[in-house]
């Protein structure tokens, strides 16, 4: 509900803090975290729910969006770069709650969890591309920076390590 919320606010109120963060693009992406599962959680007849996945997948959506709307990224530049990180624990883990929960040999679903934020975080970053100044389509949405892109990915990849090896543990199998 907070994320509906969050990005109610952002698509119609006229906030500065949302300037050049390309909410008009990201927004949809973002609720379609917290919609989708639902969905397919209730056309799949999933019993028991998985509350804990659909939690961790709307979470990092979450953070980003909380994080624009209050301005903590402008005030703490270190921002994105903690949420890089956190949030791909929180993907990864969510990954591993919806698709692992009966995996037996923990070692491929560490690997495979890695593997799948790795992707993520490469394909996260080329929308941001598309929507930069350089982009496609020049939209000059986004600022962005090489360092920050090479930066990026080795936070949530790293994130992604964290979160498949939490996930495992916590979310795996019991033994």
């Amino acid at each position: 509900m907070a994320l509906f919320a969050s990005f109610a606010v952002a698509l119609v109120v006229p906030l500065d803090v949302l300037e050049g963060k390309a909410m008009g693009f990201r927004a949809p992406l973002f609720l379609a975290s917290a919609v989708l599962v639902p969905l397919i959680g209730r056309r799949r007849r999933w019993s028991p729910y998985a509350h804990v996945g659909d939690a961790l997948l709307a979470a990092p959506f979450l953070l980003d969006t909380l994080g624009n709307l209050l301005g903590v990224y402008d005030e703490y530049p270190q921002t994105d770069d903690v949420l890089h990180a956190v949030n791909w624990v929180l993907l990864v883990a969510a990954f591993h709650a919806f698709r692992f929960r009966k995996v037996t040999d923990r070692r491929d679903a560490v690997l495979l969890g890695y593997g799948v934020g790795a992707l993520a975080i490469v394909w996260w970053e080329v929308l941001e591309w598309l929507v930069s100044e350089d982009g496609i389509g020049g939209a000059g949405a986004l600022s962005l920076t090489y360092g920050d892109t090479i930066g990026d990915l080795l936070l949530s990849s790293t994130g992604g390590l964290v979160g498949s090896l939490l996930a495992v543990r916590w979310l795996g199998p019991r033994r």
